[in-house]
C-alpha cells in the first residue's frame, strides 16, 4: 500500500494563496497585486488555479476556493476541490496561505493526500509532483491515518479477482493485523458448514485455493466493543442465477464492504482507537459450478433461523448474516455492517450518496452530520416495519429475495437486523464502492464510503 505523504515542514516551499469570492470580486490576500491575475482571466471561482511568475519561473499561485462554506450551504456541490490544486500545480513543496476565517484546512489537506493516490498494479503511473506542508493547526496524525484507510481500501477494491480472492483478502487482513498487533482467527473450506453454514454455501463451488472463509481480527486494548462487519465477495457471478456480462465487469467491487471496515481499521489503529475493535469479514466468491447452492434451496443459518434461497444473485445477505449472528453472541455495544448490498440503493440514492439504517435516532443524526462535515455523505433510510412480511416466505422463516422488486434496499436491510439482535445498536451501510467517473480527489475506481462518517461518529454512537 502506498502511504500518504506531506512534504516535511522544513522543505522550502512556495505559497498556494487561497481566494475567496465576495460581493465585488475576490477577496485578495494581503500584499498580492491584482492586475496580472485579473489580466489572466482569474475571479477566486472554486477550483480556478493562476500560477504567479517571477525570476527563475514560477514562484507561488492562487486558487480559488469560492465563497467561504458555511455549516448551513453544506453539502457543497464539489468535494475536495483543493485537490485540482495538487493535481495542476508544477512539481515541489508548497504551503496554503490567506486561508479566510472558517475555511477548513483540514479537509483541504484531506483532498490534497486524495489526489496523490496511484493504482499502480498493473501500469506505470506519474507519482504526485506537488507535495503539501501539512498546514498550520491540522493535526498530521489524523488526516494521514484518514488517508492511508482510504488508499487502502481503494487498492483492495481495485485489485481484480484474479488476485483478489478471499485467500489474498484474508492475506490483506492478516497484514494490517500485523501491522497493528491484532489477533487473527480465520475458519475456511468445510471447517464453516456447521458453525458458518450460509458462508459456506455461497463460496463452496469456487475452485480449489479460493474456498470461502470467515476472517476475524481483534485489536487489544481497552475500548468500546465495537464490531465491524464487512462484505467480503471476493466476485460474484451471480450464481446460478447468473448475471448478465454487462452485470458482471464492476463484480470485483462486490468485496467493497470488506475494504471500507478494514480501511476504517486501518484508520482506528493508526489514531490509537482500536482498543476492543472487532472486524469480522466472510470472503467468498459466487461461482458457478456443480456444488453450486440453488434457488429454492433451504439453508439454516449459525442462528437456527431458516433461509429459502429466491435468487442465488442475493448472496451478500447470507454470509452477512453467519457473520452477524457470530459478532451478536459478544453482545458488542455497537456493530456496523457495511455492503455493496442492493442495486435498489444505487437507483434511489445513485453511486455518490450511500444510504445507512439505524433505530436510534440520535445516532443516527450523528452519522450525518459527521458525513457532511468531513465530506463523506451518507443518508439515512428506515428499517421499514410493515415491509418485514415481504421477507417472509411459506415455507422458511425468511426469504433472501423477496419477489416484486419494490423496497429492496429496506427489505435487504430488515433481513440483516433480524441476525444482529445482541448488539445494543445495529448500523446497516449499503455502499456502492466505486467512483464511475473522475472527481476531484476520487480518480474513477474503487473509492471509500461511509468510514470518515462512522470515525468522527464513533464517540457518540457507543
Amino acid at each position: 500500500m502506498t502511504e500518504p505523504q506531506f512534504a516535511p515542514a522544513g522543505e522550502d516551499s512556495r505559497p498556494l494563496w487561497l481566494v475567496a469570492q465576495g460581493d465585488a470580486g475576490p477577496v485578495w490576500p494581503e500584499g498580492i497585486d491584482p492586475e496580472f491575475p485579473l489580466a489572466a482571466g482569474f475571479a477566486g471561482k472554486p477550483g480556478q488555479l493562476c500560477l504567479l511568475p517571477g525570476a527563475g519561473g514560477v514562484v507561488g499561485a492562487l486558487f480559488g476556493i469560492g465563497r467561504p462554506a458555511t455549516p448551513a450551504d453544506r453539502p457543497a456541490r464539489e468535494r475536495f476541490t483543493m485537490a485540482r490544486a495538487a493535481e495542476a500545480l508544477p512539481e515541489g513543496a508548497w504551503r496554503l496561505e490567506g486561508a479566510p476565517e472558517g475555511y477548513d484546512l483540514t479537509h483541504a489537506a484531506l483532498g490534497w493526500l486524495f489526489a496523490q493516490y496511484r493504482f499502480n498494479r498493473y501500469k506505470a503511473a506519474e507519482p504526485p509532483r506537488a507535495r503539501l506542508v501539512c498546514p498550520a493547526g491540522v493535526g498530521a496524525a489524523q488526516v494521514l491515518a484518514m488517508a492511508a484507510g482510504e488508499y487502502l481500501a481503494r487498492d483492495l477494491i481495485n485489485t481484480p479477482a484474479s488476485d483478489l480472492g478471499p485467500g489474498e483478502l484474508e492475506a490483506a487482513a492478516r497484514d494490517l493485523a500485523a501491522r497493528h498487533g491484532a489477533e487473527v482467527n480465520v475458519i475456511t473450506g468445510t471447517a464453516l458448514a456447521e458453525g458458518f453454514p450460509m458462508i459456506h454455501a455461497v463460496g463452496r463451488a469456487a475452485a480449489p485455493g479460493r474456498e470461502p472463509r470467515l476472517i476475524e481480527l481483534r485489536f487489544p486494548g481497552d475500548g468500546p466493543a465495537v464490531a465491524l462487519v464487512g462484505k467480503g465477495v471476493c466476485f460474484d457471478t451471480g450464481g446460478l442465477d447468473i448475471k448478465p456480462s454487462s452485470s458482471m465487469l464492476l463484480m470485483k467491487k462486490d468485496m467493497g464492504g470488506a475494504a471500507n471496515v478494514l480501511g476504517l481499521a486501518e484508520t482506528l489503529a493508526r489514531l490509537g482507537r482500536a482498543g476492543g475493535l472487532r472486524v469480522l469479514v466472510p470472503a467468498v466468491e459466487n461461482a458457478v459450478a456443480g456444488d453450486s447452492f440453488r434457488p429454492g434451496d433451504v439453508l439454516t443459518s449459525r442462528k437456527g433461523l431458516t433461509v429459502e434461497v429466491n435468487n442465488t444473485d442475493a448472496e451478500g445477505r447470507l454470509i452477512l448474516a453467519d457473520a452477524l449472528a457470530y459478532a451478536a453472541e459478544d453482545g458488542p455495544a455497537l456493530m456496523i455492517s457495511m455492503a455493496t448490498l442492493t442495486g435498489a440503493a444505487r437507483v434511489a440514492l445513485g453511486p455518490d450518496l450511500p444510504p445507512f439504517f439505524c433505530d436510534d435516532d440520535a445516532a443516527a443524526e450523528a452519522l450525518y452530520r459527521a458525513g457532511c462535515d468531513h465530506a463523506d455523505p451518507v443518508w439515512r433510510l428506515p428499517f421499514w416495519e410493515p415491509y418485514e412480511a415481504m421477507i417472509e416466505p411459506a415455507i422458511a422463516d425468511l426469504d433472501n429475495a423477496p419477489s416484486g422488486g419494490f423496497a429492496g434496499a429496506i427489505t435487504a436491510a430488515l433481513f440483516l437486523r433480524r441476525f444482529a439482535q445482541g448488539a445494543s445498536r445495529y448500523v446497516h451501510f449499503d455502499i456502492y464502492g466505486w467512483q464511475p467517473a473522475a472527481a476531484p480527489g476520487r480518480p474513477k475506481g474503487g473509492v471509500g464510503q461511509g468510514m470518515r462518517a462512522i470515525l468522527h461518529a464513533l464517540p457518540e454512537l457507543v
